[in-house]
C-alpha cells in the first residue's frame, strides 16, 4: 500500500509525516491556495528540503500559467527536486494544451502524472503520453454523479491488459471508508487529505479497548 499526504499546509506536514505512513506529498495550485501560499512565488527548494527532512521520498507539484511555460517550469521543479535531494514528480492536467506539452516534459527525464482524470478513457491518453502516474478524482467523481469505482475497476484492468503500467494515484477521497472501498477492489496507491487520515488513525472502539488496557494496568494489585 502506498499512501501520499495530499496538502500544501507545512503544519498538516509536520503533524502526519513522522508517523511514517506516507511516501511523499502531493501538491496542487489549489491545495496552495487553501494554505495561504502565493503558488507562482513558493520557494519550491524550501518546500522540497521540507518535505525530504519530513521524510518524504517525492514531492509532487503541477505546472501553470500559459502552457507554453509547462516545459520551463517542469524543468525548474525537476531541478529543484535535485537540489533538495528528493525526486520531483509534475503533475499535468489531462487537457489538451498540456497533453501537446507532456511529450517535452517526459524529454526532460523526469517522472509524471496526469491529474483531474474523471473517465477512464483518460487512462488512455496517460498510457500513450508514457505517464508513470494518473490521479482520477475519486469523490469528485461521485458527486458529479459519475460511478467512480467502474471507472477505476476499468483503469485497473488496462494496466492488468499489458503494456507499461500508468499507476492510478487515486485522489480526491473523502473518507477512510473510501479507501476501504478502492482496496477491496484492488487499488493499493492512494493520497489522502489530513482530515482523511485522521479518519484513517481513528477508531472509536479500538481507542475504548486501549483505554481499558491502560486502567487494567492502572489497577492490577
Amino acid at each position: 500500500m502506498t499512501l501520499y499526504l495530499d496538502t500544501a499546509n507545512t503544519a498538516d506536514w509536520d503533524a502526519l509525516m513522522p508517523l511514517g505512513l506516507f511516501q511523499g506529498i502531493t501538491t496542487n495550485p489549489l491545495l496552495a491556495a487553501r494554505a495561504g501560499l502565493d503558488y507562482p512565488n513558493i520557494a519550491w527548494g524550501d518546500l522540497a528540503g521540507r518535505a525530504r527532512d519530513l521524510g518524504a521520498t517525492e514531492f509532487f507539484a503541477q505546472v501553470y500559467g500559459p502552457p507554453e511555460g509547462y516545459v520551463d517550469w517542469a524543468g525548474q521543479l525537476y531541478e529543484v527536486g535535485k537540489s533538495a535531494g528528493i525526486e520531483t514528480i509534475v503533475k499535468i492536467p489531462l487537457v489538451e494544451d498540456a497533453i501537446r506539452a507532456t511529450p517535452a516534459i517526459k524529454e526532460l527525464g523526469g517522472r509524471i502524472l496526469m491529474t483531474a482524470c474523471y473517465d477512464a478513457k483518460q487512462m488512455i491518453t496517460a498510457k500513450a503520453l508514457g505517464a508513470e502516474f494518473i490521479a482520477p478524482y475519486f469523490g469528485r467523481m461521485m458527486e458529479a454523479g459519475l460511478d467512480g469505482e467502474a471507472h477505476l475497476s476499468t483503469m485497473a484492468a488496462m494496466n492488468r491488459n499489458g503494456g507499461p503500467a500508468c499507476r492510478v494515484l487515486v485522489a480526491s477521497l473523502r473518507s477512510a471508508e473510501q479507501m476501504v472501498t478502492l482496496a477491496g477492489l484492488g487499488h493499493d496507491c492512494f493520497t489522502i487529505a489530513p482530515a482523511v487520515a485522521r479518519d484513517l488513525l481513528s477508531d472509536p472502539l479500538t481507542q475504548k479497548a486501549f483505554e481499558d488496557f491502560e486502567t487494567a494496568i492502572r489497577s492490577a494489585p
